[in-house]
């Protein structure tokens, strides 16, 4: 029957759950066994794995599209338009594709137990990109050694395209040519960002690295200056006047753009008004203006290690639109009515005019909490006691709890960090985070359930977090069974997330705890913007969007001007437009995010070179085949076991169970093991940190994960061993012999 299955397939793809519903099986012996078959055929060439779990049958044409991926250690490969699948590509059949080119490919007879190859014959469309690293000039060219993990190659640059540049000089720098028959390709100077090494040069280089702004066009600055607060007595007509109202920010001890606020006064019928208070941002940036279009490109602030680089002009950002103490501003609001169990008895969307009278840090807020004492004590604890009440609410509900502490660098006059601390979330952040969450929801309910059930809800922008996957969740199931845990992999969302919690709640403390937590933090997909609400799966909310940030966020300056145009009775907007607005939007939030992630890469880096040598305590977070990555205990810094050093045996890669395993001695390494380690290695330009480990306490065969299941994982890594040993000219991609 399963056989039947596939063959009506054709292009589609397909995982064991979709096989097993398909022909009516649900027992759990019946899906390990499809699971494994189609394990099996994937590993013999007959089915093709497109991505972990994923399967289709192998009809594609020789001849394919897709875009390629350049790496510099030579991996090259292509993602074909087809079905994603990520064929190799060999430099010599690469005709010089950089990464991200749109290309045509012929693709090479799938052969038993080989990986497929692709050839590129056409480089259909080419993406521009830049490329950072450091200039050496001679006499006669100047060529850019580069950072970049997408070119093995530098760059060279003829003297008149250097733009001043000069050796050891931070540069930006653009492929203009790359001839077939040339090693190297040719290129030109787009900018020079300083000396290597000095820190604005370095953050400078990380954001041009991801394709984000690092200067602000002056002409949008010039424009942002020639705005006023405006708020006129025929302004605040128009506007819910609510600056008698007690109201307060709290943010991070640093912050200048202060986007929210609360008010709270007690009722006469004994319930609590609340208000949530955001800054209106799309008042004062209209569309199509020179300050919009720039926002809308950006789409996001960036929020490096020392610095933050605004989606809007500071003059906007940190000035007109922040809801600084003691001064009249603008807002966007939801103002709830509440009772004493943080039951929401009504609410109301509205523009309003509020003044802040008190500013917070998170610090503040937290002493008043935790002693009861201080300014606005009696505001402050009301608020915190029923945030508590709707965070508890949401987790019954199914909301995902993850609790993660962030790495925080405290660095010196010239960049250079001298210590690490960790920036926890303790009850005075939870505070904001509940009432903004609320304040998100009913922004969203309110656009995206009309009133009137017969009518279609208008175009609007949610933020969505679809299912986990269903392989990588049922991979932490099986896992977290091994340790004696229960993770559901099947059922409504609301009892899943709930055994996600519960296991989660179960492992603090204690030595699986780094490995389940990371698997499960896997499991999840990623959040994202769209015009079509799927629902938040993470927070178990049917309706949610992002409203709260609009000084930070171009995806809740779209929300402002929706919810202000659909409030008035406007007709709904074009709804593939707001979609591709919605795309940019995720887009440049990830790469936000990874230029966040490069940036405290480069100060942990940074900071261990002042370490090389020292020992340090730390937990394997991740395992890969070329090493194991480490994170130190006592500031979080993360490097490279690599498995070259590792002289003691031969270690294969076990992918299933997330381990480095020793052929002879059996002794393996896994995520979540502790391990002592030595700062070997930096390498700032690279952004590199190396370990070496200098203990051995590993797991063994037979106490490990591998040998506690009787998995079917088990039953196939057994007979993919077999095979190997079989078939000599078969090669595995899973291991690297020790160099």
């Amino acid at each position: 029957m399963v056989d039947k299955y596939l063959l009506q397939q054709k292009s589609n793809t397909f995982n064991y759950k979709q096989v097993a519903y398909a022909i009516n099986v649900d027992t759990p012996t019946a899906l390990r066994s499809i699971a494994l078959y189609l394990a099996e055929l994937a590993f013999d060439g007959n089915l093709i794995e497109v991505s972990p779990g994923k399967y289709k049958t192998p009809q594609r044409s020789n001849i394919t599209t897709g875009v390629f991926v350049r790496r510099s250690n030579g991996k090259n490969s292509v993602t074909t338009d087809e079905d994603g699948e990520t064929i190799f590509v060999a430099e010599r059949n690469s005709m010089h594709a950089l990464n991200g080119d749109k290309v045509k490919v012929i693709v090479a007879a799938r052969r038993r137990g080989m990986e497929p190859e692709a050839e590129v014959v056409e480089i259909i469309e080419k993406n521009e990109q830049d490329f950072i690293g450091t200039l050496q000039v001679d006499k006669q060219y100047g060529y850019l050694q580069t950072d970049s993990k997408f070119l093995a190659t530098d760059i060279f640059i003829p003297k008149a395209k250097l733009k001043g540049g000069k050796t050891g000089d931070k540069a930006v720098v653009r492929i203009t040519s790359w001839p077939e028959d040339a090693k190297n390709p040719k290129g030109e100077v787009i900018d020079i960002l300083g000396k290597t090494g000095e820190n604005t040069a370095e953050m400078h280089a990380i954001l041009a690295e991801f394709g984000l702004p690092y200067r602000y066009p002056e002409s949008v600055e010039a424009a942002a200056a020639k705005i006023g607060p405006g708020i006129t007595p025929e302004e605040i007509s128009q506007r819910e006047d609510m600056r008698d109202v007690t109201t307060f920010t709290i943010d991070p001890k640093d912050a200048k753009d202060f986007d929210d606020a609360l008010s709270i006064r007690r009722l006469p019928n004994g319930n609590y008004e609340i208000g949530v208070h955001i800054a209106d941002v799309t008042h004062y940036v209209k569309p199509d203006s020179t300050i919009e279009r720039e926002a809308q490109k950006r789409a996001t602030s960036v929020y490096l290690v020392d610095r933050v680089v605004p989606m809007l002009p500071e003059h906007l950002s940190n000035g007109i639109c922040s809801l600084r103490p003691d001064e009249e501003k603008l807002t966007f609001s939801t103002i709830f009515e509440m009772d004493d169990n943080a039951n929401v008895i009504k609410s109301r969307i509205a523009r309003t005019v509020t003044k802040s009278n008190r500013r917070f840090t998170y610090e503040e807020a937290q002493s008043v909490i935790e002693t009861g004492q201080g300014d606005m004590k009696d505001e402050i604890l009301t608020l915190d006691r029923l945030a508590k009440i709707l965070r508890k609410s949401r987790y019954e509900d199914g909301s995902v709890e993850f609790d993660r502490c962030e790495v925080r660098f405290d660095i010196d006059e010239k960049g250079h960090p001298i210590s690490v601390f960790f920036k926890e979330s303790k009850d005075a952040n939870k505070l904001i985070e509940e009432f903004m969450l609320l304040a998100n929801k009913t922004v969203a309910m309110a656009i995206g359930r009309p009133a009137d059930k017969k009518k279609k809800p208008k175009a609007f922008v949610y933020r969505v977090h679809d299912m986990p996957d269903p392989g990588k969740l049922m991979e932490l199931s099986r896992i977290a069974h091994t340790f004696g845990y229960r993770v559901k992999e099947s059922g409504s969302s609301r009892d899943v997330n709930k055994s996600i919690n519960k296991m989660l709640a179960d492992i603090k403390g204690k030595g699986e705890e780094n490995f389940l937590a990371t698997l499960a933090i896997r499991s999840m997909a990623k959040a994202v913007y769209t015009t079509q609400n799927i629902g938040h799966y993470g927070l178990a909310f049917d309706f949610y969007t992002h409203f709260t940030s609009p000084i930070r966020r171009y995806p809740d300056m779209m929300v402002h001007r929706l919810l202000d145009r659909y409030l008035k009775g406007g007709r709904s907007v074009n709804v593939q437009k707001l979609e591709d607005e919605c795309k940019h939007s995720s887009e440049m939030e990830q790469l936000a995010s990874n230029a966040e992630r490069a940036s405290i890469k480069y100060k942990q880096v940074e900071y261990m070179a002042d370490h090389l040598g020292e020992v340090y305590t730390g937990v394997i977070s991740g395992v890969t085949e070329w090493g194991l990555y480490v994170e130190l205990d006592e500031n979080k810094c993360e490097g490279l076991v690599p498995v070259r050093d590792l002289a003691d045996d031969y270690y294969d890669f076990d992918e299933k169970n997330y381990r480095l395993i020793g052929r002879r001695n059996n002794i393996s390494y896994r995520l979540g093991d502790v391990v002592k380690v030595k700062v070997a290695r930096t390498n700032l330009d690279r952004k590199q940190l190396d370990f070496a480990l200098i203990d051995d306490r590993a797991t063994r065969e037979g106490e490990d994960l591998l040998g506690r299941t009787g998995s079917a994982a088990k039953l196939l890594n057994d007979k993919k061993s077999s095979k190997k040993n079989k078939k000599q000219k078969t090669r595995s991609h899973n291991s690297r012999r020790r160099r």
